[in-house]
């Protein structure tokens, strides 16, 4: 009896041990073991050095998009990227048929076969993409117009850009883009409900501002009247709780003191501060639970204030924030072996889970940058 009481404990125990093996082998392996951590997802291996992502667009858990810019030098464009999430892994997808050089900037869907995604090329002109379900096209952009992002909520598809050096938004109506008034200042993201209740994070002159468009007309509020300040994303939760992140201003300070983030929110009636789990570093990107509250919040090059006396005076801070409806709890992005920490970050919920997507670029060696994806969940 007691021979074979520790037969069975040496058997459970050298099965133990080939697990923990197994997973520090397969760091992914680890990973998916914890479904509550984020972990780097790599991108196929024919993406070349000095790639790049910039947004990411999932419909569920196995169909998503990623674009950005690929084998871009210090004298070269480099080429549009398309990435495509299989529910198993990222494959490159090809363009047919389009050859220009340059970088894809965002990407946004209604649907699976209403994707769209704005890039520019190697001499500064717009390019439009769209997607049908089956492959990928060229579109006229508006004429004139510099795309920066493209947005879509509601039903509804909008880009943000400028002409002639003035800002523009413009609607698809579902035969052609129509130009919508702008707020005051700069937009550079927008939430969008219904198209008559569209969020828009922006600056002014005056600090950083929120928008509110009704279908008619604009109302605008500044946020932080700092100078310098501004707000890129914006998530509308209900009337009464709207989260919008950023950069806070500054005036002065020593020569390459990091800038703080920023992130206020709504209560129906003004607009307050958040703290926030880290000191410096800017707020790319915010985005909803399955339920639309505010899940998660991304900080592109987090910092903190190291112990007293301390030499370089800055660490390391949580680049993800969870954001459980009464505080946050910070997360540090999963080491990669060869690379440095990311330079952006950019989040896609996927639908009718709690997974979310990370999308950006990280620092490689002598200067050079990776594009890196992480997933948590």
């Amino acid at each position: 009896m007691a021979r074979r009481l520790l037969v069975t404990v040496l058997a459970a125990t050298m099965t133990l041990l080939a697990l923990m093996t197994a997973a520090a082998a397969d760091p992914m392996t680890a990973a998916a073991a914890d479904p509550l951590s984020w972990r780097h997802v790599p991108v196929p291996p024919e993406v070349r050095p000095q790639a790049g992502l910039n947004e990411a667009v999932a419909f569920g858990p196995d169909r998503a998009w990623a674009v950005g810019a690929d084998a871009v030098g210090r004298e070269a464009p480099g080429f549009p990227l398309v990435l495509r999430w299989d529910g198993t892994a990222w494959q490159r997808h090809t363009l047919p048929g389009i050859g220009w050089q340059g970088e894809l900037l965002s990407i946004a869907a209604t649907s699976p076969t209403a994707v769209w995604a704005v890039g520019r090329d190697s001499a500064g002109g717009a390019r439009l993409l769209r997607h049908d379900g089956t492959v990928w096209r060229e579109s006229r952009p508006p004429s004139g117009v510099v795309l920066t992002k493209a947005v879509a909520g509601g039903g509804e598809t909008w880009l943000i850009g400028s002409r002639d050096g003035a800002q523009v938004l413009l609607r698809w109506d579902g035969r052609g883009w129509r130009d919508l008034p702008v707020p005051p200042g700069a937009v550079h993201g927008l939430h969008i409900l219904a198209a008559d209740d569209v969020w828009a994070a922006g600056a002014t002159v005056s600090g950083a501002a929120v928008s509110h468009w009704d279908g008619q007309t604009w109302q605008q509020t500044i946020v932080d009247g700092f100078p310098r300040s501004a707000v890129g994303s914006v998530l509308a939760v209900s009337p009464t709780e709207v989260w919008a992140g950023g950069t806070a201003g500054f005036v002065g300070g020593p020569v390459g003191r990091p800038i703080p983030p920023l992130l206020v929110r709504f209560d129906g009636q003004t607009w307050n501060r958040a703290t926030v789990p880290t000191d410096f570093g800017g707020i790319t990107s915010l985005t909803p639970t399955t339920t639309g509250a505010l899940g998660w919040v991304a900080v592109s090059r987090s910092q903190k204030w190291g112990p007293p006396g301390s030499y370089p005076p800055f660490v390391s801070g949580p680049d993800l924030l969870a954001w459980d409806g009464q505080a946050f709890t910070g997360y540090d992005e999963p080491t990669v072996a060869g690379e440095g920490d990311s330079s952006l970050l950019r989040l896609a919920p996927v639908p009718g889970t709690e997974s979310v997507w990370s999308v950006g670029r990280a620092d490689g060696p002598e200067g050079t940058f990776a594009p890196r994806v992480l997933r948590f969940g």
